[in-house]
């Protein structure tokens, strides 16, 4: 097959490794800056323009779309699908990963369990919002936030509010959630690839910090899922409509509780802790989806 990556940087570690995988495999796959498009509509005709010329058409992309460039990255994506070309992650769920509150009424609509959490429109709200999610210590997230970035603990009513009020003035969107005290520091990111957990990881937070994402300097342990578990990953992947997905799950004395879905996870931390190649499998999913487009 002939596979475009789209990414803003083909030496990070995610890109690198799906390049190497689809050329192992014997595929023509090329990184491609989806930033360095034109999207040009025609009365019943569309194209790409890249590099001064229309676009070579591949048979298959593989998105790695940048949280900064959602919208524009979504936009190449769906043209793409408009011509009839293969995508590893549709525009759509792309869009729905990307906004934590819709991702989360999403997985309720479909009973899949999930810290209690809570969104308001103003800060006049704040008070209710905050007593309705259950009282401090309380966990506020940007909704657009990523690596752990825009995330905060306060340990107290007031400061929540002060924090929700300050952001709210710079027009930031945040939603306030459960603290479930007995994952304090720890979580799963379990790797979902054509709906199968191919890879999971346990995330510790270092010591001092309740965030336990890699890039804020967590470390990763190798786990095999319960079956709650690897259901909860499943099911929040199907729901989305993600054919690659990173699933986060905080386990508390009801079970998994699920706090996000990643359209482009990481693979370095889970593919370093758990020596799985996730790359192979997503260039494998790809393959079968093209012979099932035939």
């Amino acid at each position: 097959m002939k596979i475009y990556l789209l990414t803003r940087n083909a030496g990070l570690y995610s890109s690198r490794r799906i390049l190497e995988a689809g050329r192992y495999r014997g595929h023509d796959i090329r990184p491609m800056d989806y930033r360095n498009t034109s999207l040009v509509l025609e009365k019943g005709k569309s194209r790409i323009i890249y590099n001064n010329g229309t676009l070579s058409l591949p048979d298959a992309i593989i998105p790695r779309i940048g949280a900064s460039h959602t919208f524009y990255g979504a936009a190449v994506v769906r043209q793409f699908q408009m011509l009839k070309v293969l995508t590893a992650v549709d525009s759509d769920a792309l869009l729905r990963s990307r906004d934590k509150f819709k991702c989360l009424q999403l997985l309720n609509m479909q009973g899949i369990n999930m810290p209690i959490t809570g969104f308001a429109g103003s800060n006049n709200n704040a008070d209710d919002l905050i007593k309705a999610v259950g009282d401090a210590p309380l966990v506020l997230k940007l909704l657009e936030g990523t690596q752990g970035l825009g995330v905060l603990l306060q340990d107290t009513n007031k400061g929540a509010k002060s924090v929700l009020e300050a952001f709210n003035q710079v027009a930031a969107k945040m939603m306030v959630q459960q603290f479930i005290k007995e994952s304090t520091g720890t979580d799963i990111r379990a790797i979902v690839v054509g709906g199968k957990v191919v890879a999971a990881m346990k995330r510790i937070a270092p010591q001092g910090e309740f965030r336990s994402n890699i890039h804020r300097g967590g470390r990763g342990e190798k786990i095999e899922l319960s079956y709650q578990e690897e259901q909860a990953a499943v099911q929040s992947a199907e729901t989305l409509g993600l054919g690659v997905a990173g699933v986060d799950m905080l386990i508390s004395e009801e079970g998994p509780k699920v706090i996000e879905v990643n359209s482009s996870p990481g693979l370095e931390g889970v593919e370093g802790c758990t020596k799985l190649d996730i790359a192979k499998e997503i260039i494998i999913y790809l393959e079968n989806e093209h012979k099932r487009s035939k």
